[in-house]
């Protein structure tokens, strides 16, 4: 199932994106807008990863256990929106680094 090794892998470039970009947040003027606009890519590319896993399940055949997979970061990512939203560093940075090393793990078991 490529399109789900392509999905996880863009969800764990954009969560990498996102660290880089949060170091800008601390140090440039236009740190915060890029931060913004990358964690609107990052929520994007976690709800595509639901929809690989969904058709790597369903029509491909595959086990559910990727949807599972899937739906869970997916919930990670709607936490790790709002915690940053409400300026929470203190959760949303191990947030981060926990999403991460979860969308590493998930590619390197595809």
């Amino acid at each position: 199932f490529p399109f789900l090794r392509i999905a996880i892998a863009l969800q764990t470039l954009t969560i990498f994106v996102q660290a880089v970009s949060s170091g800008l947040l601390m140090t440039s003027s236009y740190g915060e807008t890029l931060h913004s606009a990358g964690a609107r890519v990052m929520y994007g590319a976690s709800m595509l990863y639901v929809l690989a896993a969904v058709l790597a399940w369903k029509p491909g055949g595959g086990s559910p256990r990727p949807v599972l997979h899937a739906s869970g970061f997916l919930v990670l990512a709607s936490v790790q929106v709002a915690v940053g939203i409400a300026h929470l560093p203190s959760v949303h940075l191990p947030l981060g680094v926990l999403m991460f090393g979860l969308s590493l793990l998930a590619l390197a078991r595809r």
